[in-house]
Protein backbone atom coordinates (compact mmCIF):
# COMPACT_ATOMS: atom_id res chain seq x y z
CA UNK A 1 0.00 0.00 0.00
CA UNK A 2 1.23 3.48 -0.90
CA UNK A 3 0.09 6.45 1.20
CA UNK A 4 0.33 9.94 -0.30
CA UNK A 5 0.12 12.68 2.33
CA UNK A 6 -0.44 16.27 1.27
CA UNK A 7 2.49 18.52 2.18
CA UNK A 8 0.05 21.39 2.80
CA UNK A 9 -2.17 19.43 5.19
CA UNK A 10 -2.77 20.93 8.62
CA UNK A 11 -2.62 24.35 10.22
CA UNK A 12 -2.48 27.33 7.91
CA UNK A 13 -0.64 30.50 8.93
CA UNK A 14 -3.69 32.18 10.49
CA UNK A 15 -4.72 29.16 12.54
CA UNK A 16 -1.18 28.46 13.72
CA UNK A 17 -0.85 32.12 14.73
CA UNK A 18 -4.16 32.05 16.63
CA UNK A 19 -3.16 28.91 18.54
CA UNK A 20 0.25 30.39 19.43
CA UNK A 21 -1.44 33.57 20.67
CA UNK A 22 -3.83 31.52 22.84
CA UNK A 23 -1.06 29.33 24.26
CA UNK A 24 1.00 32.42 25.04
CA UNK A 25 -2.00 34.03 26.77
CA UNK A 26 -2.46 30.94 28.94
CA UNK A 27 1.07 31.46 30.25
CA UNK A 28 0.89 35.24 30.70
CA UNK A 29 -2.55 36.05 32.05
CA UNK A 30 -4.46 34.89 35.11
CA UNK A 31 -7.86 33.24 34.82
CA UNK A 32 -10.51 33.58 33.70
CA UNK A 33 -9.51 33.31 30.03
CA UNK A 34 -11.99 32.87 27.19
CA UNK A 35 -12.24 32.70 23.44
CA UNK A 36 -15.27 34.30 21.83
CA UNK A 37 -16.64 31.35 19.91
CA UNK A 38 -14.28 28.50 19.06
CA UNK A 39 -10.83 29.92 18.37
CA UNK A 40 -10.61 27.67 15.31
CA UNK A 41 -13.04 25.19 13.77
CA UNK A 42 -11.64 22.04 15.30
CA UNK A 43 -13.33 20.49 18.37
CA UNK A 44 -10.21 18.64 19.50
CA UNK A 45 -8.11 21.82 19.49
CA UNK A 46 -10.85 23.65 21.38
CA UNK A 47 -10.93 20.85 23.99
CA UNK A 48 -7.15 21.11 24.33
CA UNK A 49 -7.43 24.84 25.04
CA UNK A 50 -10.13 24.17 27.62
CA UNK A 51 -7.78 21.82 29.48
CA UNK A 52 -5.36 24.75 29.67
CA UNK A 53 -8.08 26.92 31.20
CA UNK A 54 -9.22 28.76 28.05
CA UNK A 55 -12.97 28.30 27.68
CA UNK A 56 -14.96 29.03 24.53
CA UNK A 57 -18.10 31.13 24.97
CA UNK A 58 -20.78 31.57 22.32
CA UNK A 59 -22.05 34.96 23.52
CA UNK A 60 -20.19 37.99 24.80
CA UNK A 61 -22.90 38.28 27.45
CA UNK A 62 -21.53 35.03 28.95
CA UNK A 63 -18.20 36.74 29.69
CA UNK A 64 -18.27 39.13 32.63
CA UNK A 65 -14.58 39.59 33.46
CA UNK A 66 -11.07 38.48 32.56
CA UNK A 67 -9.36 38.09 29.20
CA UNK A 68 -11.08 37.33 25.90
CA UNK A 69 -9.25 36.10 22.81
CA UNK A 70 -10.91 37.04 19.53
CA UNK A 71 -11.13 34.02 17.23
CA UNK A 72 -9.19 33.65 13.98
CA UNK A 73 -12.34 34.35 11.92
CA UNK A 74 -12.83 37.75 13.54
CA UNK A 75 -15.80 39.10 15.53
CA UNK A 76 -18.59 41.50 14.78
CA UNK A 77 -18.33 45.19 15.58
CA UNK A 78 -21.18 44.81 18.08
CA UNK A 79 -19.38 42.08 20.03
CA UNK A 80 -16.08 43.93 19.93
CA UNK A 81 -17.74 47.01 21.41
CA UNK A 82 -19.41 44.88 24.09
CA UNK A 83 -16.02 43.50 25.11
CA UNK A 84 -14.63 47.02 25.46
CA UNK A 85 -17.67 48.22 27.42
CA UNK A 86 -17.19 45.36 29.90
CA UNK A 87 -13.57 46.33 30.44
CA UNK A 88 -12.29 42.94 29.28
CA UNK A 89 -8.67 42.51 28.27
CA UNK A 90 -8.91 41.89 24.54
CA UNK A 91 -6.36 39.79 22.64
CA UNK A 92 -6.97 39.85 18.89
CA UNK A 93 -6.15 36.56 17.17
CA UNK A 94 -8.01 37.46 13.96
CA UNK A 95 -6.12 36.14 10.94
CA UNK A 96 -4.34 38.99 9.08
CA UNK A 97 -5.67 37.59 5.80
CA UNK A 98 -9.22 37.90 7.14
CA UNK A 99 -8.42 41.48 8.15
CA UNK A 100 -7.29 42.08 4.57
CA UNK A 101 -10.77 41.03 3.39
CA UNK A 102 -12.24 43.54 5.88
CA UNK A 103 -10.05 46.27 4.40
CA UNK A 104 -11.14 45.64 0.81
CA UNK A 105 -14.82 45.36 1.80
CA UNK A 106 -14.65 48.79 3.47
CA UNK A 107 -12.71 50.23 0.53
CA UNK A 108 -15.35 49.13 -1.97
CA UNK A 109 -18.26 50.43 0.10
CA UNK A 110 -16.48 53.72 0.75
CA UNK A 111 -16.06 54.20 -3.00
CA UNK A 112 -19.70 53.60 -3.84
CA UNK A 113 -19.68 49.97 -4.93
CA UNK A 114 -22.50 47.59 -4.12
CA UNK A 115 -20.76 44.66 -2.42
CA UNK A 116 -21.01 40.93 -2.96
CA UNK A 117 -19.23 38.44 -0.71
CA UNK A 118 -18.77 34.97 -2.15
CA UNK A 119 -19.21 32.72 0.85
CA UNK A 120 -21.45 31.27 3.51
CA UNK A 121 -23.74 33.89 5.07
CA UNK A 122 -23.74 32.04 8.41
CA UNK A 123 -19.96 31.73 8.66
CA UNK A 124 -18.48 33.90 11.47
CA UNK A 125 -15.93 35.41 9.10
CA UNK A 126 -18.65 36.68 6.76
CA UNK A 127 -20.85 37.81 9.63
CA UNK A 128 -17.95 39.83 11.03
CA UNK A 129 -17.16 41.52 7.70
CA UNK A 130 -20.79 42.54 7.18
CA UNK A 131 -21.05 44.03 10.66
CA UNK A 132 -18.41 46.69 9.94
CA UNK A 133 -20.12 48.03 6.81
CA UNK A 134 -22.53 50.94 6.61
CA UNK A 135 -25.13 49.09 4.54
CA UNK A 136 -26.38 45.57 4.02
CA UNK A 137 -24.28 43.54 1.59
CA UNK A 138 -25.23 40.47 -0.40
CA UNK A 139 -23.67 37.08 0.27
CA UNK A 140 -23.82 34.54 -2.56
CA UNK A 141 -22.95 30.86 -2.56
CA UNK A 142 -23.53 30.19 -6.28
CA UNK A 143 -23.45 32.26 -9.49
CA UNK A 144 -27.13 31.57 -10.26
CA UNK A 145 -28.10 33.76 -7.31
CA UNK A 146 -26.87 36.86 -9.15
CA UNK A 147 -29.71 36.56 -11.67
CA UNK A 148 -32.07 37.54 -8.85
CA UNK A 149 -29.94 40.53 -7.80
CA UNK A 150 -28.97 43.85 -9.33
CA UNK A 151 -28.47 45.18 -11.87
CA UNK A 152 -25.78 47.50 -10.60
CA UNK A 153 -23.85 50.48 -11.91
CA UNK A 154 -20.84 49.68 -9.72
CA UNK A 155 -20.33 46.23 -8.23
CA UNK A 156 -17.50 45.11 -5.96
CA UNK A 157 -16.78 41.44 -5.25
CA UNK A 158 -14.65 39.80 -2.56
CA UNK A 159 -14.59 36.26 -1.17
CA UNK A 160 -14.63 34.50 2.15
CA UNK A 161 -10.96 33.60 2.58
CA UNK A 162 -11.54 29.83 2.47
CA UNK A 163 -13.75 29.72 -0.63
CA UNK A 164 -12.80 27.83 -3.79
CA UNK A 165 -11.22 29.87 -6.55
CA UNK A 166 -13.37 28.12 -9.15
CA UNK A 167 -16.60 29.30 -7.54
CA UNK A 168 -15.18 32.81 -7.10
CA UNK A 169 -14.41 33.03 -10.83
CA UNK A 170 -17.91 31.84 -11.73
CA UNK A 171 -19.53 34.51 -9.54
CA UNK A 172 -17.27 37.21 -10.98
CA UNK A 173 -18.18 36.13 -14.52
CA UNK A 174 -21.89 36.26 -13.65
CA UNK A 175 -21.38 39.70 -12.09
CA UNK A 176 -20.00 41.04 -15.37
CA UNK A 177 -23.41 40.39 -16.93
CA UNK A 178 -25.23 42.25 -14.15
CA UNK A 179 -23.15 45.40 -13.69
CA UNK A 180 -21.67 48.19 -15.83
CA UNK A 181 -18.54 48.29 -13.71
CA UNK A 182 -17.10 45.43 -11.66
CA UNK A 183 -14.17 45.71 -9.28
CA UNK A 184 -12.79 42.49 -7.84
CA UNK A 185 -10.38 41.74 -5.03
CA UNK A 186 -9.30 38.13 -4.71
CA UNK A 187 -9.36 37.71 -0.92
CA UNK A 188 -9.07 33.93 -0.97
CA UNK A 189 -6.16 32.83 1.20
CA UNK A 190 -3.21 31.66 -0.90
CA UNK A 191 -2.71 28.69 1.44
CA UNK A 192 -6.32 27.63 0.75
CA UNK A 193 -5.69 27.69 -3.00
CA UNK A 194 -2.44 25.71 -2.65
CA UNK A 195 -4.13 23.15 -0.39
CA UNK A 196 -7.02 22.68 -2.81
CA UNK A 197 -4.76 22.32 -5.85
CA UNK A 198 -2.58 19.76 -4.09
CA UNK A 199 -5.65 17.79 -2.95
CA UNK A 200 -6.92 17.68 -6.55
CA UNK A 201 -3.60 16.32 -7.82
CA UNK A 202 -3.51 13.64 -5.11
CA UNK A 203 -7.15 12.65 -5.69
CA UNK A 204 -6.30 11.91 -9.35
CA UNK A 205 -3.70 9.34 -8.31
CA UNK A 206 -5.41 7.39 -5.52
CA UNK A 207 -8.00 4.66 -5.01
CA UNK A 208 -9.33 6.28 -1.83
CA UNK A 209 -9.02 9.80 -0.42
CA UNK A 210 -9.20 10.65 3.28
CA UNK A 211 -9.79 14.25 4.37
CA UNK A 212 -9.25 14.94 8.08
CA UNK A 213 -10.69 17.89 9.95
CA UNK A 214 -13.55 19.23 12.02
CA UNK A 215 -17.03 18.53 10.74
CA UNK A 216 -17.77 22.18 11.55
CA UNK A 217 -14.87 23.38 9.40
CA UNK A 218 -16.03 25.00 6.15
CA UNK A 219 -12.63 24.79 4.48
CA UNK A 220 -12.38 21.06 5.30
CA UNK A 221 -15.86 20.44 3.92
CA UNK A 222 -14.95 22.21 0.69
CA UNK A 223 -11.69 20.26 0.49
CA UNK A 224 -13.63 17.00 0.75
CA UNK A 225 -16.12 18.20 -1.84
CA UNK A 226 -13.39 19.07 -4.33
CA UNK A 227 -11.73 15.69 -3.87
CA UNK A 228 -15.04 13.85 -4.17
CA UNK A 229 -15.66 15.35 -7.61
CA UNK A 230 -12.49 13.60 -8.79
CA UNK A 231 -12.39 10.52 -6.55
CA UNK A 232 -15.89 9.39 -5.41
CA UNK A 233 -14.24 7.28 -2.71
CA UNK A 234 -13.47 10.38 -0.65
CA UNK A 235 -14.27 10.34 3.07
CA UNK A 236 -14.27 13.25 5.53
CA UNK A 237 -13.37 12.24 9.06
CA UNK A 238 -12.72 14.27 12.19
CA UNK A 239 -10.28 11.90 13.90
CA UNK A 240 -8.74 8.47 13.32
CA UNK A 241 -11.74 6.89 15.05
CA UNK A 242 -13.85 7.77 12.03
CA UNK A 243 -11.87 5.53 9.69
CA UNK A 244 -13.55 2.36 8.40
CA UNK A 245 -11.55 -0.60 7.05
CA UNK A 246 -14.01 -1.13 4.18
CA UNK A 247 -13.08 2.28 2.74
CA UNK A 248 -9.48 1.15 2.30
CA UNK A 249 -10.28 -2.35 1.07
CA UNK A 250 -8.69 -3.07 -2.29
CA UNK A 251 -7.00 0.29 -2.42
CA UNK A 252 -3.36 0.19 -3.47
CA UNK A 253 -2.84 3.95 -3.24
CA UNK A 254 -4.45 6.02 -0.46
CA UNK A 255 -4.44 9.81 -0.26
CA UNK A 256 -4.53 11.87 2.92
CA UNK A 257 -5.04 15.59 3.35
CA UNK A 258 -6.45 17.81 6.08
CA UNK A 259 -8.18 21.13 6.60
CA UNK A 260 -6.47 24.34 7.65
CA UNK A 261 -7.62 23.96 11.26
CA UNK A 262 -6.56 20.33 11.73
CA UNK A 263 -3.80 19.82 14.34
CA UNK A 264 -0.73 17.86 13.30
CA UNK A 265 -1.32 15.25 16.00
CA UNK A 266 -4.67 14.32 14.43
CA UNK A 267 -3.08 13.95 10.99
CA UNK A 268 -0.36 11.72 12.48
CA UNK A 269 -2.95 9.55 14.25
CA UNK A 270 -4.94 9.16 11.03
CA UNK A 271 -1.79 8.19 9.15
CA UNK A 272 -0.90 5.55 11.76
CA UNK A 273 -4.42 4.12 11.72
CA UNK A 274 -4.50 3.89 7.92
CA UNK A 275 -1.19 1.99 7.94
CA UNK A 276 -2.40 -0.26 10.76
CA UNK A 277 -5.65 -1.09 8.94
CA UNK A 278 -3.84 -1.90 5.72
CA UNK A 279 -1.39 -4.19 7.50
CA UNK A 280 -4.23 -6.07 9.14
CA UNK A 281 -6.34 -6.09 6.00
Amino acid sequence: MKLIIAKSAGFCFGVKRAMEIALDAAQKYPPPLYTFGPLIHNPQAVEYLERLGIKAKKRMSDISAGTVILRSHGVSLKDFEKAREKGLKIIDATCPIVKRAHFFAKFLRRNGYALLIVGDADHPEVEAIRSYLDREVEVVEKPETLMQLGPWKKLGIIAQTTQTFGLFKEVVAAGLDRAKEVRVFNTICHATTVRQKEAVEIAKKVDCMIVAGGYNSGNTQRLAGICRQIQPRTHHIETARGLKPKWLAGGKVIGLTAGASTPSWIIEEVEKEIRRMKRRG
